[in-house]
């Protein structure tokens, strides 16, 4: 039997080790569940939430060179991601301070993009950061030159 990518099968928890777990397949075959497939949240001790001899329900997440990867989390319904932070994308906004109800800023009209550069604009550009990068190793050579050749005086 070959084991396609997306497969959902049953299998038993073998073994437990801190990176995954190893679960038996039918016919014998054995996929490995890595610990970030175990659940959708973090997990620190795998064995918090499997025990060896387990029954599980894995999916096929790739099988490349005999190894199976297995995912128990995508066979899970994903959970709403609320975290106690408010959701500013949608909603009504604060009012005063820089916040506008959404039907207020949906009626203002798009902003216009800067027109392109022209060349003789990009030159200019490049022309000034040259001259300020130029002046700056100069004038650090002069400083350098100049502690120099105090120093030979003295001495």
């Amino acid at each position: 039997m070959e084991l396609t990518v997306g497969a959902v099968l049953e299998g038993k928890v073998k073994s437990i080790t801190n990176f995954g777990a190893f679960v038996t397949l039918p016919e014998n075959k054995t996929g490995m569940v890595h610990i970030s497939e175990v659940a959708n949240a973090y997990v620190s001790d795998i064995r918090q939430h499997l025990t060896e001899g387990q029954d599980v329900k894995v999916m096929v997440i790739g099988n490349e060179n005999g190894k199976i990867n297995l995912s128990i989390k995508r066979l899970e319904p994903k959970p709403q991601r609320d975290g106690g932070r408010p959701n500013f994308r949608n909603g009504p906004r604060r009012e005063g301070g820089n916040f506008q109800n959404r039907e207020q800023n949906q009626n203002r009209p798009p902003v216009q993009p800067a027109p392109p550069k022209t060349a003789d604009q990009i030159f200019e550009e490049k022309l000034k950061a040259f001259m300020t990068e130029s002046d700056s190793k100069l004038s650090a050579i002069r400083a350098y030159s100049e502690n120099r050749g105090r120093s030979r005086r003295r001495g």
